[in-house]
């Protein structure tokens, strides 16, 4: 496991930076680090804001915020202006990130400091367009640099006491819809509530991948029999969002599952987790 004094050292090299906070393990790991390294003065934690951000999520960005003392901001990304990002290819998630770092670039510059991204070791194996993006407009990954996977992460996180430290990854809504499935505010806020609505029945680690009339289901294989005893009601919560048909993937959750075909119409390729 990598020392936290790598971490450290590395932000200290960084001086200034501002963290993109999405509330996940490894971006919450990251502030929390950089607000006890660095301070207040030299540490801006910012949250982009976008219908592709569930609002349980934002409000528990704040609610960290406020929790661990951190200049927390939040902006607002306009990337459904964007008609190639709402074409959903498999560069959305690079189109997402451009409009991550054109709302940050500016906060940065305030500050004289630079842009860190919760981006971990793990990270770097996937489809992650995203990743490049935001390297090429200035935006830095510390986690990687010190060595850092998801599971020492995590192990920090508990060592450290933070809450976050067993928190279930929350990739952004979009990365619910097939490539090539155009993304809406609508279709957004129908995945948003048919999530939410499951998760109120107990299962913290999901998504409901979305499939025009279909909503998918996932959970972690070990919460599969638990799905099924509560079918009706998970069949009532996701029809209730909008959903005529209900599915469930037997295969269970899985990171980044529906990048395995780089076909736009293929049934089983998406983008994110």
């Amino acid at each position: 496991m990598p020392e936290l004094a790598d971490l450290e050292a590395r932000l200290r090299a960084l001086g200034r930076v501002v963290v993109a906070f999405s509330g996940g393990a490894d971006s919450a790991f990251l502030a929390w680090v950089a607000h006890r390294t660095l301070g207040p003065d030299a540490c801006t934690v910012a949250t982009a804001v976008s219908p592709s951000l569930a609002g349980d999520e934002r409000d528990d960005c704040a609610a960290l915020a406020s929790e661990w003392g951190l200049r927390w901001q939040e902006v607002f990304t306009t990337e459904l202006d964007d008609l190639a990002y709402v074409a959903n290819d498999r560069d959305r998630c690079a189109r997402c990130k451009t409009a991550l770092m054109d709302v940050l670039g500016p906060v940065a510059t305030a500050h004289g400091a630079t842009v860190v991204l919760g981006v971990n070791l793990d990270d770097l194996g996937d489809h992650r367009p995203g990743q490049q993006a935001a390297a090429e407009r200035g935006a830095t990954f510390p986690l990687v640099d010190a060595g850092f996977t998801k599971q020492d992460v995590r192990a920090w996180s508990q060592r450290l006491g933070l809450r976050t430290w067993d928190k279930p990854a929350a990739a952004c809504l979009a990365s619910r819809l097939p490539y090539g499935t155009p993304v809406t505010v609508a279709v957004l806020s129908r995945v948003e509530r048919a999530e939410a609505a499951v998760r109120r029945l107990g299962f913290a680690a999901l998504r409901v991948r979305h499939y025009g009339d279909t909503g998918r289901i996932e959970v972690p294989v070990d919460g599969l029999s638990a799905l099924l005893e509560q079918r009706e009601a998970v069949v009532a919560a996701v029809r209730a969002a909008g959903y005529q048909y209900v599915t469930v993937d037997l295969e269970g959750l899985r990171s980044g599952n529906l990048n395995a075909s780089s076909s736009p119409a293929s049934a089983d390729a998406s983008g994110g987790s």
